[in-house]
């Protein structure tokens, strides 16, 4: 039996499903959280401590550092040093964030404001010492720029923060506890369940959370995809930035509808609703992490054509976010979902895995169908790169998640079609070439946008 290789998962759904802004959930959603913590660690300092305070610091490292402007992450910095949570942030906001009046950026310790203005945040080396690629050093300063007390924090992807120093969360073991692919279809085959109903009981276990609550919660990170793909699908102009990149989802999914091939014409439109969710995340519109902010719109796709051309219902749809989750799990704990750590093969990569495997389960195939689906979608994307063109996720990123839905439809294509018995290559060693790739794969593809389409582009 494989092994995993941190530990039985103890991830919540709501973790890995979670709202916010776009364009980056290493970048924009992770460092947000990560500065309202931060804000919440010096209001309860001590007030010798506070009354001392004269001004805040954030210097970010490696890809952090090198595309933070792109990525948003100075805005969402400041948002969250404002008390912006990404979960209740307004559409939009951190992108106009400085464009508040001064008086309202401020951090008040007590009687003393700590303005937060652009050259707060800092980029520092891309190259580093520290144990994660997206490292954000915050630091609160006396007048004379002496460190009153400082924090580290590390963007792991999909929103994730792991703090220097922090102890692991102590969390209810899981009735049905997995760490790998090969352990979960063991599980539900010894119980006779199915792969969603051991998600939804260890979730249970992990939130406290009865059944009712966790697919009302469910039904909410649904319903903003939805509304993400309906956002999108109607907006059109151009994306924010210097690239000048146009909208593409409403008019794909205009010439989609008037094909009379009913092949084409479904393919299109699985292309639109990708577009859709993925533009409005370049903007900084409010969008689901699935896993991450990067690969948003693969997700959503294939909800949209599970609901409108499939025709399946809300039990169906849960049953599938549930086994999305999975697979999302799985990638999360055995390999990485951030571009920074394993490239666009952990983004794009895993929410096609992910979607192959919500189509398979909703439409009631077992766990080893369940597996293979997702396994073929990520074995094809196994080595892409991130290397988004000026830090903007635009290009090629709008696109990969249309290749990505596409991807996840074709994998349960195969995967329902094919001998099952004969298939060879697990979802566990996918992932573990995922891990293995990720590692080897140079720096300058890994979210720098050093290499790769993000400087050939230019040249061409």
């Amino acid at each position: 039996m494989t092994q995993g290789a941190s530990g039985p998962i103890l991830t919540s759904i709501f973790e890995l499903f979670k709202a916010g802004p776009g364009p980056s959930s290493s970048h924009t959603i992770g460092p947000m959280a990560a500065a309202l913590e931060f804000r919440r660690r010096i209001e309860a300092l001590p007030e010798a401590v506070r009354s001392s305070a004269a001004s805040v610091r954030v210097r970010l490292f490696g890809s952090l550092s090198a595309t933070a402007v792109g990525h948003g992450t100075d805005t969402a910095i400041a948002a969250g040093l404002l008390g912006y949570d990404p979960a209740h942030c307004p559409d939009n906001l951190p992108g106009g964030i400085f464009d508040l009046p001064e008086a309202e950026r401020v951090v008040q310790l007590g009687e003393r404001p700590i303005p937060v203005t652009p050259d707060v945040i800092r980029p520092d080396a891309i190259a580093h010492g520290f144990p994660y690629s997206n490292t954000m050093v915050f630091s609160l300063l006396d007048a004379s720029g002496t460190a009153l007390y400082e924090a580290t924090g590390y963007s792991v992807g999909g929103g994730f923060i792991q703090w220097e120093g922090q102890l692991p969360e102590s969390r209810p073991k899981p009735p049905f506890p997995y760490a790998t692919a090969e352990e979960l279809r063991l599980l539900a085959a010894h119980g006779g369940l199915t792969i969603a109903q051991i998600v939804t009981l260890n979730e249970m276990a992990i939130s406290g959370l009865d059944a009712v609550q966790v697919f009302e919660k469910l039904d909410t990170a649904i319903e903003l995809m939805r509304r993400s793909v309906q956002r999108g699908i109607r907006r059109e102009g151009v994306l924010p930035g210097s690239l000048g990149v146009h909208r593409k989802a409403a008019h794909l999914a205009r010439k989609a509808d008037a094909l009379d091939d009913p092949v084409n014409r479904f393919l299109g439109l699985l292309n639109a609703y990708a577009f859709a969710v993925a533009e409005e995340n370049a903007s900084g519109g409010i969008i689901v992490t699935a896993p991450t902010c990067g690969a948003a719109g693969v997700l959503p796709a294939i909800l949209t054509m599970l609901e409108g051309h499939l025709c399946l219902g809300p039990e169906a749809v849960r049953s599938g976010m549930l086994a999305a989750a999975a697979v999302g799990f799985l990638a999360k704990n055995n390999a990485g979902i951030a571009g920074a750590e394993v490239g666009c093969q952990g983004e794009v990569g895993v929410a096609s895995a992910m979607a192959a495997a919500m189509l398979a389960q909703a439409r009631g195939y077992p766990p080893r169908i369940v597996e293979n689906a997702a396994e073929i979608a990520l074995e094809h994307h196994l080595g892409l790169t991130c290397d988004p063109v000026g830090g903007y996720v635009q290009i090629p990123c709008i696109e990969r998640n249309a290749m990505g839905a596409l991807k996840a439809y074709n994998a349960f294509l195969v995967a329902i079609t094919e001998d099952a018995a004969l298939h060879r290559v697990s979802l566990d060693m996918a992932i573990r070439a995922m891990a293995e790739t990720g590692r080897d794969m140079n720096a300058k593809y890994k979210e720098t946008s050093l290499g790769g389409l993000a400087v050939c582009l230019p040249q061409c």
